[in-house]
């Protein structure tokens, strides 16, 4: 009996503590889940590195002037390649600073409130000192549920980060972080170099790719395989080639090349047209989240107005047009295509292709175009000047104060 009992009271303590090893197993599973694209990305570089370097540029390549100029090419754009995918992983991404958080006198106003209306109130109140501009489509403030706070400009909940994220892009699983103000810039750099280091691998392979397939052609042509698969004695020009260029010994080097030659050129459709996309971002001052616009009152036929419903249902409210209080403006942001580019590279060219953080403002402010152009020139473009003298992370200085724009 005495033992039954200690079973009775002992199973429970057991059956947390089995419940807590699941949870921090599974959590350790998902995080080492979430490596698997970047392990992905790697592996493909490295073995990329030695299909160029060694089958093309060491073992098929004669001339040594050629060699240098593709080495040394090559490892300019591996190298600032893997410096930007790397700035882009592992950069630091801040949290939204405690003035936006609720305090737990507040919050407990929020949970007591009998109506949405009175919600709405409270957040408008908590809300009145701080720097916000936008609005949700009802015209309330912007109100994580999940991270309890007041949710700056532009910024966004990830689901998979478990937080709010400023000036959030996307979570990009190739990267392993989410694509958002502290590495936006790296991000860029990262598909730009991505997109040069595969068409110069397809550039400089397609002349031995050509050459490749012409020796195919001739093999094939001259029945030398036919000939192998039955034993018959092999003529002249098939011993040749057998001995030659394509003899088991080059064999692995030229299907290396070759399909290297397919793969940057796979890579690079994709990555182009990626980059593509994220370069019309950066001219209109928008982001993913911010790009999609509510696309209802476009479709006129039953057909698409049906698709639209069904695109509506599927996307959250932070997929629409940034939404003010005069209404949703896709280019609500929008200072002009030149200072929209340094808004994200910064002031100074020689920085731009360098993943270093040159990106102006701090993440939570963001400086709107001129509404009146008669009273509003000089002081929207004095405003923008001031603005992006602040080229630094919010978390270097105590404060970001909206009465500075």
């Amino acid at each position: 009996m005495a033992s039954s009992v200690q079973n009775n009271r002992s199973s429970p303590a057991g059956f947390v503590y089995n419940c807590m090893c699941c949870k921090v197993c599974n959590r350790v599973c998902f995080r080492a889940f979430k490596w698997i694209p970047v392990l992905l990305i790697i592996s493909i570089v490295t073995w990329s590195y030695y299909a160029y370097v060694i089958q093309l540029c060491i073992f098929t390549i004669e001339s040594t002037v050629q060699k240098c100029v593709y080495l040394v090419i090559f490892h300019i754009l591996l190298i600032m390649f893997a410096w930007s995918y790397w700035r882009t992983i592992f950069a630091e991404i801040q949290p939204v600073p405690d003035k936006y958080k609720l305090p737990e006198r507040e919050l407990e106003k929020l949970l007591s409130a009998e109506s949405e209306e009175a919600q709405r109130n409270i957040l408008e109140s908590f809300a009145s000192d701080l720097p916000i501009v936008t609005r949700t489509m009802s015209g309330s403030v912007r109100y994580c549920n999940r991270c309890v706070l007041v949710k700056p400009d532009r910024a966004h909940h990830c689901s998979i980060c478990a937080r709010c994220v400023l000036k959030m892009d996307h979570h990009c699983p190739w990267v392993n972080n989410c694509v958002c103000y502290f590495n936006y810039k790296f991000f860029m750099l990262f598909l730009g170099y991505a997109l040069l280091y595969c068409l110069f691998i397809m550039a400089t392979c397609l002349p031995y790719f050509i050459r490749f397939w012409k020796i195919y052609q001739e093999y094939k042509h001259a029945h030398c395989d036919r000939l192998t698969q039955n034993g018959t004695i092999i003529s002249k020009q098939c011993m040749d080639m057998l001995n030659g260029e394509f003899g088991s010994a080059a064999n692995a080097g030229r299907y290396h090349i070759v399909f290297a030659f397919f793969v940057s050129m796979m890579f690079a459709i994709s990555l182009g047209s990626l980059f593509g996309y994220h370069c019309y971002l950066v001219a209109n001052n928008r982001t993913t989240l911010d790009a999609l616009e509510n696309y209802q009152g476009r479709c006129c036929t039953p057909g698409k107005r049906v698709i639209a419903h069904a695109i509506k249902q599927l996307t959250e409210e932070a997929f629409r047009a940034p939404m003010f209080r005069g209404g949703a403006d896709k280019n609500g942001f929008s200072m002009g295509v030149y200072n929209n580019f340094k808004e994200v590279f910064g002031n100074s060219p020689n920085l731009w292709m360098v993943p270093v953080f040159t990106s102006f403002g701090d993440g939570i402010v963001y400086p709107l175009p001129r509404q009146d152009e008669d009273t509003e020139s000089l002081l929207s473009s004095e405003r923008w000047e001031r603005w992006g003298e602040r080229a630094q992370p919010y978390d270097e200085r105590e404060s970001s104060s909206y009465d500075e724009l």
